[in-house]
């Protein structure tokens, strides 16, 4: 598997970075994170993004940096953005990466999410906003995904772990 992509999903908040960041040291490649090459591309934030050119735009970006990213090489642990799931070209992109969908309750995602200002707050609710949008993209989610963790249950460490004992060989249930 040494040449498969790795792909951490899920929405704002669920620790995709940190949990890439760990597989990435852990089996020695390089991490790739849709946030810091939307600023390295573009010169902005997602949020910035967001704000200046709408969601749309910002997704369109971050399908875009996703695709590009899965083609590198050696083969990297990827941060994705949640909103690249809706494109179905980057849905089947992904299809011969190992995708890790962090599947958190809103409700903890969006406590998290309040200490971060890179990414956009598209509702002042965040709770609803999450929810909207794992409603939205859950079908995405799924199709896509080899392996289904709830963060808030299941720290970066121990996510990790059950990814590494996955891409062994190693049966290891999903929570979804």
């Amino acid at each position: 598997m040494t040449d498969t992509p790795i792909v951490v999903m899920g929405l704002m908040g669920a620790g995709k970075s940190t949990v890439a960041r760990l597989l990435a040291d852990a089996l020695g490649r390089p991490m790739r994170d849709s946030d810091a090459d939307l600023e390295a591309r573009y010169g902005a934030t997602a949020a910035a993004i967001a704000a200046e050119l709408g969601a749309d735009e910002l997704h369109a970006r971050e399908a875009l940096v996703l695709r590009d990213a899965l083609v590198a090489r050696p083969a990297p642990v990827i941060a994705a953005a949640a909103s690249t799931v809706e494109d179905p070209e980057t849905r089947r992109a992904l299809a011969p990466a190992f995708v890790v969908f962090l599947d958190g309750p809103p409700e903890v995602l969006a406590e998290r999410m309040k200490s971060s200002s890179h990414r956009p707050h598209f509702k002042p609710d965040l709770v609803r906003m999450l929810t909207e949008q794992r409603d939205l993209r859950l079908p995405g989610f799924r199709e896509v995904a080899d392996l289904t963790v709830d963060p808030s249950t299941h720290g970066p460490e121990k996510i990790a772990a059950m990814v590494l004992a996955r891409l062994n060989g190693a049966r290891t249930p999903s929570n979804d």
